[in-house]
């Protein structure tokens, strides 16, 4: 089955609890979504189509053994489901990023699932499909992008109403250019929650308009 890919790379993970570590990236093209600080915009149409062979191969030949798939959205295509178990069954270690808006109940438990949580600040809060949270398991993680002091009240209410803490590493990511490091460290202490600050590190690195990197 062919996908709509949008670029495939190497690189650092820049986010996550596996952030600073090697991986293969495949970006898939499509979003069903527009967050007022989407840093991809360039994956919403276009890109090239790959057989989902064709992909497993470009990432089993990665030294890393570690594979990421993101978008745009990549559950948005058929073939996302079928190419993340097969990467599992390669015995590569997979992770997924996910915008929260479609079901992640049938995505392969072997999977590393980044679940993004879509904060007001978003625009896209209405989206958040709250049944998700109920097909968290081990190994899963959930994001919450934070544009100001208001969306980290309103991500620490939905952590505490949801029962989260505990369940899954939390992460913290401020919107690289609009809340500082430093304000989004001391909310995290303030709170007295298990969250972590989650840096996009390759902004940091190579800078925020980089691609491929």
């Amino acid at each position: 089955m062919a996908l709509q890919v949008c670029e495939i790379f190497s690189s650092i993970l820049g986010e996550s609890t596996l952030a600073g570590l090697p991986a293969f990236f495949l970006r898939l093209t499509g979003c069903n979504l527009r967050c007022r600080y989407c840093d991809t915009a360039y994956a919403y149409e276009g890109g090239m189509e790959m057989t989902a062979e064709e992909l497993l191969a470009a990432a089993r030949s990665h030294p890393a053994r570690r594979v990421l798939v993101t978008g745009g959205e990549p559950l948005l295509q058929a073939g996302t489901l079928p190419l993340l178990s097969s990467l599992a069954d390669a015995g590569l270690e997979v992770l997924l990023e996910t915008n929260g808006s479609l079901p992640i109940k049938d995505v392969d438990t072997r999977v590393r699932r980044i679940l993004d949580l879509k904060c007001p600040g978003s625009g896209m809060e209405s989206h958040n499909l709250w049944e998700n949270l109920e097909h968290l398991h081990a190994g899963d993680e959930v994001k919450l992008v934070i544009r100001n002091r208001d969306d980290f009240v309103w991500a620490v209410e939905i952590i505490k109403r949801h029962f989260l803490a505990g369940r899954v590493p939390l992460l913290i990511s401020p919107v690289f250019g609009e809340v500082p490091s430093r304000e989004a460290a001391a909310w995290i202490l303030e709170s007295g929650l298990p969250l972590r600050l989650n840096l996009q590190l390759h902004k940091y690195i190579w800078g925020p308009e980089v691609r491929g990197v």
